[in-house]
C-alpha cells in the first residue's frame, strides 16, 4: 500500500487529510514527520536539527495551516484550532467570533515576506531574543513556551516532567537533535522546577 500523499495537492490539502485521519488532533512535530515520511514535497526533508531548516518547516506549516483555517471558515466546515502541542479539526459553530479578531500570528504567517527575508543570524536572533527573556523576569513564561505549555490551564509538576520526558526524546542528540536545544530544554525544566515545586 502507498502511504505517499498526493503531489499533486498543496500543502494544505495535505495536512487536510493529515488531520481527517486524526480526530484528537496531532501535535506540530508529529505532523511534521507524518508529512515527511509521506513524502510531501512541500516541506523541506531535512533533518530538523539544523535552526534555519527548522524554522521554514515550522512557518511553511504553519502558513498552510492558517490558509486552511480560513477555508474551512469559509466553507462553514470546520474550525482548525492551531497550536504546536494539538492542531485539531473541530465541528463548525456559526457565531464563533474566533476568526473576526485580529490575530498576529495569522498576519505573520501569511506575509510570505517573512520567510523569504528571513536568513540564520535573523533566526539566531529570534532565539536569542527569547532566551534574552528567559534571563530576565519572564522566564517562567519564556521556559512554558519552549515546552509548548504557555496555553494550558491546569499545570502541574507531573505535567511538565511529562512534558520535559517527550522533548529530551525528541531532541536528543543520538536522534538528530542538537546539544544546544537539549540544553535549553536542561534549563527551561531546572526553571519550572522551581515555580512547580
Amino acid at each position: 500500500m502507498n502511504d505517499d500523499l498526493d503531489p499533486n495537492l498543496d500543502l494544505a490539502e495535505q495536512v487536510l487529510q493529515l488531520l481527517q485521519a486524526a480526530p484528537d488532533g496531532i501535535a506540530e512535530y508529529t505532523l511534521i514527520q507524518q508529512l515527511k515520511d509521506r513524502h510531501s514535497g512541500h516541506v523541506p526533508n531535512l533533518p530538523l536539527a539544523d535552526k534555519l531548516v527548522l524554522f521554514r518547516t515550522h512557518f511553511l506549516l504553519f502558513n498552510a495551516l492558517y490558509r486552511l483555517r480560513e477555508r474551512l471558515w469559509q466553507e462553514q466546515t470546520h474550525l482548525l484550532e492551531i497550536s504546536p502541542l494539538c492542531i485539531r479539526l473541530l465541528p463548525y459553530q456559526p457565531g464563533n467570533a474566533a476568526l473576526s479578531e485580529r490575530d498576529a500570528l495569522r498576519d505573520y504567517y501569511l506575509d510570505m515576506s517573512n520567510l523569504q527575508g528571513t536568513d540564520e543570524r535573523d533566526v539566531e536572533r529570534l532565539l536569542t531574543s527569547f532566551w534574552t527573556r528567559m534571563q530576565g523576569g519572564e522566564e517562567k513564561q519564556a521556559a512554558l513556551e519552549l515546552f509548548e505549555l504557555a496555553n494550558e490551564r491546569s499545570l502541574d509538576l507531573p505535567r511538565i516532567k511529562q512534558r520535559y520526558r517527550q522533548m529530551v526524546s525528541e531532541h536528543h542528540p543520538d536522534r538528530g537533535g542538537s546539544t544546544e536545544r537539549l540544553q535549553s530544554i536542561n534549563l527551561a525544566m531546572e526553571i519550572l522546577e522551581r515555580y512547580y515545586r
